[in-house]
């Protein structure tokens, strides 16, 4: 989907690339071989060629890095195809005080987990992040990033999608659990509970099953999230391209 954007260049909006499209330049590629297109003076073409042929220099060196102020926040979803064996699924657990207990990192082939008096430390978390040229949560930009920065001084310095809003404009609402059930992603029955009370559960009786409870419900979530972002892109590139005509 990324080659076939145009968005990331400067004054391209939605429209205007919609019109680039109907005149049958799907692909970067197309852009670079046709002479003029309409709407787009010729200088105005020449300066986008090379700004295509940046992006393409970019992507052969998995310099997603290149996108980040270019390509709008709501469009970031488009890199996913090219960089979807580079992305960490993020998940945060918090206590009753609001407070990270449990931070879970997946790549889906393995979940690294981050607990409060163990390995929780901006230290270990920066190390894992900085593995992944796209960081994907569930509402977190309003939950998971804030916290993190504030009570750990973790930020990130990839590139972001929140699949919150993604789901939005798909019509999916509600939290994480309502959307898994929507899209009939299914959990063991016993990973349904509350991870406040397991934690506080866990403190209480100094039981490891709670934790161990905790850390299988938080990676349940972590690993659902590659399963809602692979159902947004779907949907969302076949909106997006509905009067292309091409794949």
């Amino acid at each position: 989907m990324i080659r076939s954007s145009f968005i990331f260049l400067e004054k391209i909006d939605s429209a205007k690339e919609r019109i680039i499209w109907k005149q049958g330049i799907s692909y970067w590629n197309d852009f670079l071989d046709v002479k003029g297109i309409k709407g787009i003076a010729k200088k105005k073409k020449e300066y986008y060629n090379r700004k295509i042929q940046e992006a393409q220099e970019a992507l052969r060196g998995d310099d997603v890095g290149y996108f980040m102020g270019k390509l709008p926040v709501r469009e970031v979803w488009r890199l996913y195809e090219y960089f979807k064996d580079e992305c960490g699924f993020l998940d945060i657990e918090v206590d009753s005080y609001g407070k990270i207990i449990l931070v879970g990192i997946s790549n889906y082939y393995e979940t690294k987990q981050f607990v409060k008096g163990v390995n929780l430390e901006k230290i270990f978390l920066d190390k894992e992040l900085m593995k992944y040229k796209l960081i994907i949560t569930f509402n977190g930009n309003s939950f998971d990033l804030p916290k993190l920065k504030k009570q750990l001084g973790v930020q990130l310095r990839s590139l972001h999608i929140d699949l919150k809003p993604l789901c939005v404009k798909l019509g999916l609402t509600g939290g994480l659990k309502k959307i898994e059930v929507k899209l009939e992603l299914k959990r063991p029955v016993h990973l349904y509970g509350n991870p406040v009370k397991l934690w506080k559960a866990f403190h209480a009786s100094g039981d490891r099953e709670y934790l161990e409870l905790l850390l299988a419900y938080n990676k349940e979530d972590v690993e659902n999230l590659r399963a809602i972002m692979n159902y947004c892109y779907r949907e969302l590139r076949q909106q997006t391209f509905i009067n292309r005509g091409r794949e």
